[in-house]
């Protein structure tokens, strides 16, 4: 649908090939990040990450770009469930829906004070 007359009517695939790729690097430094925050999250931008580069791949394989489509609904549907989750979560102040927290990391002004 991108190509013929919507957003990017007249983009080439090698156009939309680099595009993809922008966002799925912008995506990729998000995801280091969210390794930090919880399982859920991470699950969230590490599809979103596969997704935007099968869709690159995408735009010279119908088969991987049918792939990339599936893909996008898992990510979707793990967006929904990490969003709402958080809300939940957050509104009630307790752990109704898990998301996976990862353990805080210590800090070094603790040890520091030690020695």
């Amino acid at each position: 649908w991108a190509h013929q007359g919507g957003l990017f009517a007249g983009a080439q695939e090698i156009d939309m090939c680099i595009y993809f790729c922008v966002w799925g690097t912008f995506s990729f430094l998000l995801f280091i990040i969210t390794t930090r925050i919880s399982k859920a999250l991470t699950v969230v931008f590490g599809t979103v990450v596969l997704l935007f580069f099968l869709l690159a791949i995408g735009e010279y394989s119908t088969g991987v770009h049918k792939a990339a489509g599936y893909l996008g609904i898992v990510c979707g549907a793990s967006a929904l469930y990490t969003g709402y989750a958080a809300l939940l979560n957050e509104t009630w102040k307790g752990q109704y829906l898990p998301v996976g927290p990862y353990a805080a990391p210590e800090s070094n002004l603790a040890n520091d004070d030690k020695a």
